[in-house]
C-alpha cells in the first residue's frame, strides 16, 4: 500500500523541470549539491538554504470509514542566478524569471496536459510562496526560494 505520494512528486516535478525547453541551460539540482560557481543558474528541487524540511506532509482520513486519505505537502525549493558583476537588478530579474519558467511548466497545455498534477502524481500541484535574498560577494547574486504545494489522495 502507497503510504505517501512525495516520492513520485518529486520525481515528477524534476522531470517536468529537465524536460522544460526554457530550463535547457540551468542546472536543476535533486537535493543540496555542493556549491559549483560555474553554474550561474541553478533550481534545486527538495532543497533550501537553511530549510530543514525537503518535504513538509500532513494526512488526514479523507471520509468516514478511513478508506482514503488526503495528503497536503509542500516541496521546498530554491532558484539561485549569479555573475561576476554587481548587477543586482539583473540577477533579481534572472531569478524571477527562473521561477517564472517552474510556475510556467506547472501550466497544463496541449503538450503537457498532466503538468498541474505533476504527471499523475498528485490531484493539483502549484507555486505557492518565496523568499528572495540577494548579496553581493564576489559578483551578485539573488537567491528565490520557494514552495511547490500539492494535494494528493492516497
Amino acid at each position: 500500500m502507497m503510504t505517501s505520494r512525495v516520492p513520485a512528486a518529486v520525481d515528477a516535478l524534476l522531470d517536468i523541470l529537465r524536460a522544460a525547453p526554457a530550463l535547457a541551460e540551468v542546472a536543476i539540482v535533486d537535493g543540496p549539491s555542493t556549491v559549483n560557481y560555474t553554474q550561474l543558474q541553478r533550481l534545486y528541487v527538495g532543497w533550501r538554504p537553511d530549510g530543514e524540511a525537503a518535504v513538509a506532509l500532513q494526512q488526514e482520513f479523507n471520509a468516514a470509514g478511513a478508506r482514503t486519505r488526503n495528503e497536503a505537502f509542500t516541496i521546498s525549493c530554491y532558484a539561485e542566478a549569479r555573475a561576476g558583476d554587481k548587477d543586482m537588478k539583473a540577477r533579481r530579474d534572472e531569478v524571477f524569471a527562473l521561477v517564472g519558467e517552474v510556475e510556467t511548466a506547472l501550466r497544463a497545455t496541449n503538450e503537457a496536459p498532466t503538468a498541474p498534477t505533476l504527471n499523475g502524481t498528485v490531484l493539483w500541484a502549484h507555486l505557492t510562496a518565496g523568499d528572495l535574498a540577494q548579496e553581493q560577494a564576489e559578483g551578485s547574486i539573488a537567491r528565490l526560494a520557494f514552495t511547490v504545494t500539492c494535494q494528493a489522495r492516497i
